[in-house]
């Protein structure tokens, strides 16, 4: 029998509202116990004991959305890549965006990205299926197909569906299916040439702006249509505080509905672009500073769920443009808790709160067998030094592409050591 005893730890598990010294357990990949009584159980004869003195033990973190290149962009991220990426960031599943070449719209493309991640891939690698066939906004995808092939969600990706007929009809589908609709809100012509907010710092940058409400609006028209077919329905990213009052509005009102902000939002304002730095053009684009403020306290009060890192890599050849030019989009695996922590040691949000964000929200949300430490559950943990500064080098990031918003960024808080069925998957 193969057991790990992690002895001494901060043991930060959401799924109990535990956050206490103690000791965790693991045998044949499963955590056989955890807490502070663990402690009294005895030693296993031939267990490998790790002292986490001084360090936490987090479920692994739950990412809800990763672009991945692979299939047809290999050159930009493969699963194997982003896994690696992901278990350097403590991050132990991932759902992978349907946006590849071919699309992710049947049962094949979905049995294909299950099999490449178990044959290369070190982490958890869910496939979220598009809505759409070749994510067009057109004809529908066979829903029921794709979950029982093991999509964990339906989504557009990184698309918005402008048809409400056919939207309903999806939400619909999914209701009956059981599975979860993201969608990302972006209006179709409000701004439709924009590349970053628009206000007053863009006139300055002399670049065309995106409006607030390009957002808001099809988020509304979203919120009347899970209203109107009780379906699952996530807002896979919001930006505004506009957004996270409707979201509010919705859930008071007892609509199916969650949400969900981008550590870049949390992090970073339209500001940051500074003098065109691309790697700052995202989609949504960075907001007011106001908006960026509603964003944590709408992730304080719960209106926000959960944390995504919005990986979306790119290459030297779609970011070294022009800012109006450049590609959308900033890879944030290996970024993502260290990022977050930010808001813990600034005191904005407790640390059972962030993680539950980032592990147990997303896991329970999509249905995964994930972010818990409770005995019974997979051995997917992370151990991380709350206390320890580090930088962010190009060079050190494990992803295929470097185009990363928190390139230079100082955090305090590092990923020390990262298991997935209790394997070591990564380690400092």
């Amino acid at each position: 029998m193969n057991t790990t005893v992690l002895n001494n730890a901060r043991i930060v598990d959401p799924s109990r509202g535990l956050d206490d010294i103690g000791t965790l357990i693991i045998q044949d990949g499963k955590i056989v116990a955890s807490g502070a009584d663990a402690r009294n159980q005895g030693t296993p004869g031939g267990a490998t004991i790790i002292d986490c003195s001084g360090k936490a033990v987090l479920p692994g973190l739950v990412d809800a959305r990763v672009f991945i290149g692979e299939p047809g962009g290999e050159h930009r991220e493969t699963i194997a890549s982003a896994s690696h990426a992901a278990a350097a960031g403590g991050v132990t599943s991932i759902i992978m965006m349907p946006d590849t070449d071919p699309v992710i719209d049947n049962v094949a493309l979905v049995e294909f990205v299950k099999r490449t991640a178990r044959d290369t891939a070190v982490v958890n690698v869910y496939p979220a299926a598009a809505v759409t066939k070749g994510l067009s906004g057109e004809e529908m995808t066979e829903i029921g197909l794709l979950r029982e092939a093991g999509a964990v969600a339906i989504t557009e990706g990184r698309h918005s569906i402008a048809n409400t007929q056919l939207l309903r009809r999806a939400l619909t589908y999914a209701r009956d299916f059981g599975v979860v609709l993201a969608h990302e809100t972006q209006d179709a012509h409000l701004g439709v040439n924009g590349v970053m907010n628009e206000g007053l710092y863009a006139s300055w940058l002399g670049l065309s702006g995106t409006p607030r409400e390009a957002e808001v609006i099809p988020l509304e028209r979203d919120m009347r249509l899970a209203a109107l077919t009780k379906g699952a329905y996530h807002a896979a990213q919001i930006s505004t505080a506009m957004s996270a009052e409707v979201v509010s509005r919705a859930k008071h009102n007892g609509l199916n509905v969650t949400s969900a902000v981008s550590i870049n939002h949390l992090s970073l304002n339209e500001n940051d672009i500074g003098e065109f730095r691309t790697f700052f053009r995202l989609q949504p684009p960075l907001r007011l500073e106001e908006d960026r403020l509603a964003m944590v306290e709408s992730l304080r009060d719960g209106t926000i769920d959960i944390i995504v890192s919005a990986h979306d890599p790119q290459d030297v050849d779609t970011k070294r443009l022009p800012f109006a030019d450049a590609a959308a989009g900033a890879i944030g695996l290996e970024t993502l808790l260290g990022a977050a922590l930010r808001l813990y040691h600034n005191g904005d949000v407790p640390l059972l709160r962030l993680i539950e964000t980032l592990s147990t929200a997303p896991a329970r949300i999509f249905g995964l067998d994930a972010g818990s430490l409770r005995p019974g559950a997979p051995a997917d943990m992370t151990i991380v030094d709350l206390d320890e500064p580090w930088i962010v080098r190009e060079e050190a990031l494990r992803s295929r592409s470097k185009n990363s918003c928190f390139e230079g960024a100082r955090f305090q808080g590092r990923v020390i050591q990262t298991f997935v069925a209790g394997k070591s998957v990564f380690s400092i």
